[in-house]
């Protein structure tokens, strides 16, 4: 089994509900199991600011699949959420969106996958909800936690339990 962390994030409709379905699509227990959860996160809006505050929140799970199944499996989760990119502008509003941020300790550039995650170490609104359920798990050489504190995370607010 693989360890892999998988972050999601929107802020248009029901967002935690999305959520709590994106998350039952993708662990059925057996091929990717739930390992962890993170609170869900209110974020500010990151790229395009002139939009609703995101919600956002970090899954540890256990997969046997490899990578590329696991992102096509997430991207599957965000059309059945009703999710369409082709039709998005990029860092605008958005029902869900499901990225795999890290897969074990594999370093990968192919296409449409880059882990870990490209911006991972530099967006605190990954870094604050995988920080609650992995602070020291090793990215880049630096813990979960040391690239939190180097990441401006003002206005980040944890929200209760539903």
């Amino acid at each position: 089994m693989a360890e892999a962390f998988i972050s999601l994030g929107g802020n248009l409709g029901d967002v935690r509900s999305a959520f709590d379905r994106a998350i039952a699509a993708l662990c059925d227990g057996e091929l990717v199991k739930l390992r962890a959860r993170s609170a869900d996160y209110r974020t500010p809006p990151w790229g395009v600011i002139e939009q609703p505050p995101f919600i956002n929140a970090v899954i540890a799970v256990d997969t046997t699949l490899d990578p590329h199944d696991l992102l096509e499996r997430a991207k599957e989760c965000e059309r059945a959420l009703g999710r369409h990119r082709e039709r998005e502008r990029r860092w605008g509003p958005r029902v869900i969106d499901i990225d795999l941020l890290v897969y074990d300790d594999l370093v990968l550039v192919d296409g449409d996958l880059i882990l870990p995650h490209p911006h991972l170490v530099e967006r605190a609104f990954v870094l604050v909800p995988m920080a609650e359920i992995a602070p020291d798990r090793i990215i880049d050489g630096v813990t979960v936690l040391d690239a939190l504190s180097r990441v401006e995370a003002t206005g980040i607010e944890k929200l209760p339990p539903r």
